[in-house]
């Protein structure tokens, strides 16, 4: 496995995410918070227009957030290569996200010379009560 040893800090991340989306809304992109070896940590602020009928978070949400926590993360480890691709993502969704800040945890079971296997974990209420979890696999060219 090549070294999990990040090639860039949460803002080396934060800005070149910026870069590959300027036209991104800045209030409601995602921020990445923490990076550590083989992890990194994201949060999207609350707004309205994240919930759904019912008053829980959007499952599009919940993906966004999962997949844009893989790029954050295997950007951070593999630096400023922004054609990475998501080549899979299988979400299951464990209950309702209630309305909040909404948090990812990303770890990397796999960091190949061509792809990334991460791990993404989602939640508001706390880490222990998750309400979503992801297996993302990012193409690296």
């Amino acid at each position: 496995m090549a070294s999990l040893e990040p090639k860039l800090d949460a803002e080396g991340v934060n800005a070149l995410m910026a870069r590959a989306f300027p036209l991104a809304p800045k209030d409601g992109m995602p921020r990445v918070t923490e990076v550590q070896p083989g992890r990194v940590r994201m949060v999207t602020p609350y707004r309205d227009g994240l919930l759904r009928p019912g008053g829980v978070i959007s499952g599009p949400t919940l993906m966004s957030l999962a997949d844009s926590a893989a790029y954050a993360l295997v950007l951070a480890h593999i630096g400023d290569q922004l054609m990475a691709v998501t080549s899979q993502l299988n979400m299951s969704f464990l209950r309702g996200a209630q309305p909040g800040d909404i948090h990812a945890e990303a770890e990397l079971l796999r960091l190949g010379r061509r792809l990334a296997v991460c791990d993404v974990r989602i939640w508001t209420e706390g880490p222990d009560r998750l309400a979503a979890q992801a297996n993302v696999t990012y193409a690296i060219p």
